[in-house]
């Protein structure tokens, strides 16, 4: 079973990696874009401290959120765009207030949650510890979009583990989202990890398989990079259709990056 402490320790280490990247901006920076189209830095910030808001209520307040949900979804498929911009335009020091505390809320919440029990979400309910390792998959995603539009680089270490593992276990959700039958059959991956190693996933004699850098692998399931844009190796055609399509988050298909935008 997985170790609810620890994942919550991770969570507070990638939170505050990214916090520690624009604790000190300037408002010249705050306002950066990033390679989101149409979202700044502060856009970023502001759609983490939403979302990890609505992960407050979903561990706390289960009805609440799925009241909540109701009214997002009947705003439209812009809502995720539109929040981002109302949090955006929120006072810097009253975001990253806002955001802190709700990282600490977040990490209390989640560890009061009884065993057994499932959240709601914006995807399929999950138990505290997916939600939590979920909360470090966006916030290492975003963190990388606000360190590619600062130019500076994240530290990857062994917490990237959470999300080379959600982006194996999204597999098939990451077919059915473009309308696609998932295969059959597991998937072997393996990833050189960053401090070294190898992680792996799935059975040894796959026919379908997928290698590289685990960093690579993360930055393209949370769709950050492009797959020309990096190292993997896909063998089978199932696994190659995945690398095309692969998402680690809920909702519709992202439109991802560009081939060679960060060359």
């Amino acid at each position: 079973m997985a170790d609810l402490g620890a994942i919550l320790d991770d969570l507070a280490a990638q939170g505050q990696e990214v916090d520690d990247l624009v604790a000190g901006l300037s408002d010249a920076q705050w306002r950066q874009p990033t390679p989101a189209a149409g979202w700044t830095i502060a856009h970023q910030v502001g759609h983490l401290a939403w979302t990890d808001a609505q992960s407050l209520t979903a561990a706390s307040s289960p009805d609440d959120f799925s009241s909540a949900l109701e009214h997002l979804v009947a705003r439209g498929s812009a809502y995720v765009d539109e929040v981002a911009e109302e949090w955006a335009g929120l006072p810097r020091e009253e975001l990253m207030r806002t955001w802190r505390a709700g990282r600490g809320a977040l990490a209390e919440a989640l560890a009061a949650v009884p065993a057994g029990t499932k959240l709601p979400w914006f995807g399929p309910p999950m138990s505290a510890a997916s939600m939590a390792t979920a909360r470090i998959m966006e916030t290492w995603a975003h963190g990388q979009d606000i360190a590619d539009a600062l130019g500076v680089p994240l530290r990857p270490g062994d917490r990237l583990w959470h999300v080379a593992r959600i982006g194996v276990r999204t597999r098939d959700f990451a077919f059915l989202a473009n309308s696609l039958a998932p295969p059959g059959e597991e998937f072997r991956v393996e990833l050189a990890a960053p401090g070294g190693g190898t992680w792996t996933f799935g059975p040894g004699d796959a026919a379908n398989r997928v290698t590289g850098s685990a960093v690579d692998f993360c930055l393209l399931v949370t769709q950050r990079r492009h797959r020309d844009d990096t190292d993997l190796v896909a063998d089978g055609d199932s696994a190659r259709e995945w690398l095309g399509i692969a998402q680690a988050f809920a909702g519709p298909p992202g439109s991802g990056r560009m081939a060679g935008q960060f060359s």
